[in-house]
């Protein structure tokens, strides 16, 4: 508590940071608070699990005042309701001795008690970018009383493919106002949408893009196909502590569905799972359980990889690598987090070789690749997905005339034998005469 002492922080701010057991403050709060706290525009890149919430919420809460108008003054856009809901709490932990007023929005869920809390009014206002703009554009909210605008996981926020709802926002929100923008990575998208409507940024950074985080074992290990894999996360469940929780990523809602079938066949229980097609109430319940260790191991596809601050996750499994490099940081960053070691296993395919090159040149450094304990059987039995595909040719072949064939297929009637016969002149008169018998000439 110290360090957040000499940051001049409210009594009512210190005494919930007292009972949420924080007492140091990561290095970008250290970063951020001063400059966000001078008014400054800001552009911090931090990696997932550093305390980024924390970061802009606790400057922009210390400066808030109690508004009598329940007017909002400070707008949180980020990615996803899961996000949302985890930014949401951790504001309300921060504001326990606080009158100040905060409210969570995002879609998948009926608007109108969202409406209904927006009339008795907020001083901070969290959402997603699609609910946000119907709440906006319906008059429930009017967001040209915000005095700092927050994008938290910018990358992200892209990603999704919330750009043109992000423009749009723009455009209802107040000019004049403080932009504070957070992301764990600056890509060139991310970079060109700052370039074009943001000025006189400045960027804070608390760890180099793609660095992942020290307190993170990394380990990868060969696996020839998926049920090897099955294998060898049986394996490491059945090492599995009391105390442990194991977040395993896939590479789609079909994949999470086959290990979760896998698993349970081989009589393990207490399995989680969580993929966009699964009801939001059913998401939330599955994360609570997660979280407090009534179910210790989550399937996961990237829905979770970002903004999810679950506790004391002991060990990430990539079980598939994910598309893009950077989203392998953002999975790892699930453990590790406050300071705590954890651990990230993935399972390798012959296939994956280019995609780990570049993920060892993005983060500066090698993944020992260890063999499979001598416990785990390599499957020979493969997916109908890992089964070869025999190509066959499309060959369309020209029929064969059949050159006994006539020209009809049945017998023709009496009536229509008939042979049309040309019989010259001369013929027509031997016949009649009996005699050839010659044409006068022509006068």
């Amino acid at each position: 508590m110290d360090q957040f002492q000499a940051y001049n922080i409210n009594p009512n701010l210190k005494k919930a940071l007292l009972e949420m057991g924080i007492e140091q403050a990561t290095p970008i709060q250290q970063k951020t608070f001063k400059p966000i706290m001078a008014g400054k525009d800001i552009c911090a890149i931090a990696q997932t699990g550093t305390g980024k919430t924390i970061a802009y919420l606790l400057p922009c809460l210390n400066q808030l005042q109690f508004s009598k108008e329940g007017i909002v003054q400070v707008l949180i856009i980020v990615p996803t309701r899961e996000l949302v809901k985890q930014v949401w709490k951790t504001a309300k932990q921060l504001l326990m001795y606080s009158p100040v007023r905060c409210i969570g929005v995002y879609g998948g869920v009926n608007m109108k008690p969202q409406k209904a809390a927006l009339e008795q009014g907020c001083e901070v206002l969290i959402g997603t970018p699609g609910r946000l703009m119907d709440l906006a554009l319906n008059g429930d909210v009017n967001l040209r009383t915000i005095k700092k605008f927050v994008i938290d996981e910018m990358d992200e926020l892209l990603n999704l493919g919330f750009l043109a709802q992000f423009k749009q926002l723009l455009s209802l929100i107040a000019a004049k106002r403080q932009n504070l923008l957070f992301s764990a990575t600056l890509s060139t998208s991310v970079q060109e949408v700052l370039d074009e409507y943001f000025d006189q940024l400045h960027y804070l950074e608390a760890a180099s893009s793609g660095t992942p985080l020290e307190n993170i074992t990394q380990t990868h290990y060969y696996c020839p196909n998926f049920n090897t894999k099955v294998n060898l996360l049986s394996h490491f469940i059945s090492l599995k502590e009391a105390h442990d929780k194991y977040l395993i990523f896939c590479s789609s809602k079909r994949s999470a569905e086959k290990i979760l079938e896998a698993l349970e066949q081989k009589g393990l229980q207490d399995i989680g799972i969580i993929h966009s097609n699964k009801e939001q109430n059913f998401r939330f319940r599955m994360v609570a359980q997660f979280e407090n260790g009534s179910l210790p191991i989550l399937i996961a596809t990237d829905l979770v990889a970002r903004g999810i601050d679950i506790k004391n996750v002991t060990t990430v499994f990539n079980f598939d690598l994910p598309e893009e490099p950077e989203n392998y940081i953002h999975r790892i960053g699930r453990t590790g987090r406050a300071q705590k070691k954890g651990a990230a296993i993935s399972f390798i395919l012959e296939a994956d070789t280019p995609y780990v090159e570049q993920l060892e040149e993005l983060m500066k450094m090698k993944v020992p690749l260890k063999e499979l304990p001598e416990a785990v059987e390599i499957s020979t039995e493969l997916t109908d997905d890992e089964i070869p595909k025999k190509f066959v040719p499309n060959i369309v072949l020209k029929p064969i005339k059949n050159e006994n064939s006539g020209a009809a297929f049945h017998e023709k009637k009496e009536k229509n034998k008939k042979v049309n016969i040309v019989i010259s002149h001369k013929e027509k008169m031997l016949a009649k005469y009996g005699k050839p018998k010659k044409r006068k000439p022509k006068k």
